[in-house]
């Protein structure tokens, strides 16, 4: 008898994080068990490896549920997606909180004593409790006054990338994908970062500055969650590119329409909402395993420095 169309080849990336290795092979049987079907495990590398099955792509979603839930109890991501495809060619991505471990307003707003105030502001936002448009004109009104040397300071003592964020990047860029910092925060961060990282390109909000210090105001229109949307849908498209071959990763509310744009959205340590409508969501892993999702192995990835 002749297959179905909707059923194909499909892979669950299981990675766990630096001294968890011992959870994958538990992960691993779950997993087999959860899906009730014959499968195939190929190791990635010391914390990742693929188990491979044959599963309706109509059952996609129920698929992900029931291995989510099969693997709730142990410290391992998994990244449930068709085989064919899962090497994308753009990765697009956000900063705050995912490709840095800081969110950039709130540092800036805690260099004026009022990290508190703009902190619960940006919470919200992020939750998707307030639109991120409003949200940001009100904490960026609130640091007018703020010398720009102090951003230099903040990149240089407080900033940091989080782990596995320039292997991502730079990983992907050594096989051919574009690779784009796209971010709701600020020019002022993202240049400094994207090269921190090795992101070909960045795109952020402008603030407006009054000689060295910054006026509270930020240059409209403002980058939020739509305009992530259309710089995917641009890169693509400059590119010959389809949105299947996108992967974007995220952790707030602004980043929805992006992450469900991209033929692989993963939502990194991400809110409730945002992990509720990604593809995957990285809850112990660093980024690397975002390459391991791709099927990449350890020897392909390049140094986290």
């Amino acid at each position: 008898m002749q297959a179905s169309p909707n059923v194909t080849s499909l892979i669950a990336t299981l990675v766990a994080p630096h001294g968890e290795v011992a959870a994958l092979d538990d992960a691993a049987r779950q997993l087999s068990a959860a899906l009730a079907t014959p499968s195939m495990q190929t190791p990635l590398g010391k914390r990742a490896r693929d188990v491979t099955f044959r599963g309706s792509l109509e059952q996609l979603d129920d698929l992900r549920r029931a291995a989510a839930e099969a693997l709730a109890h142990l410290p391992v991501d998994i990244v449930l997606q068709p085989a064919e495809g899962r090497r994308k060619q753009l990765l697009i991505a956000d900063m705050d909180s995912t490709i840095i471990g800081q969110e950039c307003v709130d540092e800036l707003a805690g260099a004026l004593g009022l990290r508190e105030q703009i902190s619960a502001i940006t919470e919200r936002a992020m939750r998707g409790e307030l639109a991120f448009e409003p949200a940001l004109r009100e904490r960026v009104h609130l640091l007018a006054g703020f010398p720009v040397a102090g951003v230099e300071r903040l990149l240089d003592e407080v900033i940091t990338l989080n782990a596995g964020a320039r292997s991502l990047v730079t990983t992907m860029a050594a096989h051919g994908a574009h690779t784009a910092l796209v971010s709701g925060g600020f020019t002022l961060f993202t240049q400094a970062i994207a090269e921190r990282a090795g992101f070909a390109e960045h795109r952020a909000n402008l603030l407006e500055r009054d000689a060295d210090t910054l006026t509270g105001a930020v240059r409209e229109p403002i980058l939020g969650r739509e305009a992530k949307r259309s710089a995917l849908w641009e890169m693509t498209t400059a590119r010959g590119l389809t949105s299947g071959q996108a992967l974007a990763v995220g952790d707030g509310a602004n980043d929805l329409a992006m992450i469900e744009a991209a033929g692989l959205g993963v939502a990194y340590r991400a809110k409730p909402i945002v992990a509720a409508a990604a593809d995957a969501h990285l809850a112990h892993a660093d980024l690397t395993a975002l390459l391991y999702a791709q099927g990449y192995r350890e020897d392909e990835i390049l140094p986290d420095t």
